[in-house]
């Protein structure tokens, strides 16, 4: 079989993803997430903020991720948080009616595979993971990954970051090399993931790039202030997180 790239190019149209797909096929979203505890997440804002900035922050980011998935109309959603002391408690708190799991792996891409191996267990289709350093995310990204992968064309959707990882995948069936030999948290991660699913010889679908929000500066981005980005939380909390501690390079 060969290689094939289907670039998704200009703006996506907002659609029900219930009338584009086949009415037979489950589809789950798994949303990785981390208990936003202050020195372990967004640390990367810090000094320029506070550890309980950062941390409040991430809480902001993930509610809202939460609050907009949650208009998937007929889509399982599964959170996989980072086991550690209250984070259990946490998300039953804030996630409750979703599946919540702890994440099993020593890296990302073991993290992901197995979650994916669990979700796929439990006889869903068609399966897309998201994290939540994206909150304004148009949710059209999203259903059209699952549309990428009910056309029978696609084996597997990339979502490609600025940054040179990810912010989406999916796939119809657990496809484990694309989980290995990959240097995580690094500007190669989409790359060497790419690389990855040619060597497998799979029919490949990227989506348009988007960006995660993890250095100070990305918290200057105009989509966060956007009135319909559906991210009221962190919009708001940008706001008075920036009131006059980051300039724009052009302001």
């Amino acid at each position: 079989m060969a290689q094939l790239y289907v670039h998704v190019k200009g703006p996506v149209q907002s659609m029900d993803i219930q009338t584009n797909m086949p009415a037979d096929l489950k589809t789950a979203l798994i949303i990785f997430a981390k208990h936003p505890v202050p020195g372990s997440v967004k640390t990367r804002l810090i000094p320029s903020f506070s550890p309980e900035e950062a941390a409040a922050f991430y809480r902001s980011m993930l509610l809202d991720t939460l609050a907009k998935t949650k208009e998937l109309s007929g889509t399982a959603r599964f959170l996989f948080y980072v086991d550690e002391p209250g984070a259990g408690q946490f998300f039953r708190d804030v996630a409750a009616g979703m599946s919540r799991l702890p994440q099993r792996g020593s890296n990302l891409g073991e993290r992901m595979q197995d979650a994916f191996r669990q979700v796929f267990s439990e006889g869903y289709h068609s399966v897309v993971i998201i994290g939540t350093d994206s909150p304004d995310l148009p949710l059209n990204r999203i259903i059209l990954a699952y549309e990428r992968l009910a056309n029978g064309e696609t084996d597997l959707v990339f979502g490609p970051s600025e940054d040179g990882g990810y912010y989406l995948l999916g796939m119809k069936m657990l496809h484990p090399a694309i989980f290995s030999g990959v240097h995580w948290s690094s500007s190669k991660v989409f790359s060497e993931s790419l690389r990855k699913a040619e060597e497998e010889r799979l029919l490949v679908a990227l989506l348009p790039e988007w960006h995660d929000v993890d250095q100070p500066e990305d918290l200057l981005r105009p989509e966060l202030l956007d009135e319909a980005n559906g991210a009221p939380l962190t919009r708001g909390f940008v706001r008075t997180l920036t009131n006059g501690r980051l300039h724009s390079p052009c302001g």
